[in-house]
């Protein structure tokens, strides 16, 4: 007759076993999700962006919109993250009826730079080397806010790259995102608000 004890004993070691293997196999696996995201997904660095004429979520002056002069807004900010070399700036409104409006698109500006000054010209290169792409008025450089109706939020969005991208002039927001994707060290954001009188 079998002893019973003898095969509680052989059931017990049994589970123990496949316990300690199941824990292995999960223990490998996420270390190896964990290497594959810390490979895909490089961490971004927060930078600081700013500009005299507003602060953040407060209302973007008239002389900067369609209602006055149109000219763009002075912009600063912190030095970039090591290795960055290019930055790139998208300005958008996505209050906008039925899409995001873009008013600004810039990119390859000079990893040194640490500001845009007022009124930028509305040509396809910066005094600093950058190069402008075509906003969605169909024009090169800054457009500024012209809200419909209502308040809108208007992004102020920079990104350093670790590269240049060599566009030239006139790309869109798109084609900027595109050559951005995977390349971004850092970026900083300032939101400004207007309404139409």
């Amino acid at each position: 007759m079998p002893n019973p004890i003898g095969r509680r004993d052989f059931l017990q070691r049994s589970v123990n076993v496949l316990g300690l293997a199941a824990l292995f196999l999960v223990s490998c696996s996420s270390a190896s999700n964990s290497s594959t995201q810390a490979e895909t997904t490089p961490a971004q660095e927060t930078m600081n962006l700013e500009s005299p004429a507003f602060d953040t979520n407060e209302m973007i002056p008239s002389q900067y919109t369609c209602d006055g002069e149109d000219i763009s807004p002075a912009l600063n900010w912190d030095a970039p993250p090591t290795g960055t070399q290019s930055l790139a700036l998208i300005v958008d409104d996505p209050d906008a009826p039925n899409r995001t409006f873009v008013h600004w698109v810039a990119y390859d500006i000079a990893p040194e730079v640490r500001q845009l000054p007022e009124g930028i010209p509305t040509q396809a290169t910066l005094a600093n080397g950058g190069t402008q792409g075509e906003n969605d008025f169909g024009n090169l450089g800054y457009g500024g806010p012209c809200p419909p109706s209502g308040t809108h939020r208007y992004f102020f969005k920079l990104y350093a790259l670790d590269r240049a991208l060599g566009l030239e002039s006139g790309a869109t927001k798109a084609q900027l995102e595109a050559a951005m994707s995977g390349h971004i060290l850092g970026s900083a954001e300032l939101i400004g608000r207007y309404s139409r009188s």
